[in-house]
């Protein structure tokens, strides 16, 4: 006798395991790496001159290289400039804390994150690392995550 189950009876229901996976979440930016234990940058170095870059690029600025390889960058570093911004776009908070954080001859860009936006909590030379924290998710249920630099030890 033919089996008379119903094709839906192997779609999960709302009380099945696999109702209780959490949503997908996404990199905000590519060069973020959230799957490959603990999340960290990455960027594209120039096998020449050893030049990093977190975009895409066809040549390298420095030496006009075509060549690169990806490979991961430190997620601790310090701040080496800074600006408090104040005003910004409809809809986004303010005041926040833009800085250029320099991760071992890299330099990345990011908001200082968990941290009062003023000059008394954020200081040139001040030791940061690398978090994350969510923009935001779809109607999907899909979250994007993007990443900030946080402050080290005594600053918080």
């Amino acid at each position: 006798m033919a089996d008379t189950a119903s094709p839906h009876a192997t779609i999960p229901s709302a009380t099945s395991p696999l109702a209780t996976i959490p949503p997908a979440t996404i990199p905000f930016v590519d060069y973020l790496v959230l799957d490959d234990g603990e999340p960290h940058l990455v960027a594209n170095e120039c096998t020449s001159c050893r030049a990093r870059f977190f975009d895409r690029r066809n040549a390298c600025a420095g030496c006009f290289g075509t060549e690169f390889r990806r490979v991961s960058v430190a997620t601790q570093g310090v701040v080496r400039a800074f600006t408090i911004v104040a005003f910004a776009a409809p809809g986004v908070a303010v005041p926040y804390t833009a800085g250029l954080v320099e991760l071992d001859g890299t330099s990345a860009r990011g908001n200082i994150i968990n941290c009062p936006a003023d000059p008394e909590h954020v200081t040139l030379g001040m030791r940061v690392r690398l978090a994350t924290y969510s923009m935001g998710a779809d109607e999907a249920g899909t979250e994007a995550i993007n990443f900030g630099f946080e402050p080290i030890g005594e600053q918080q």
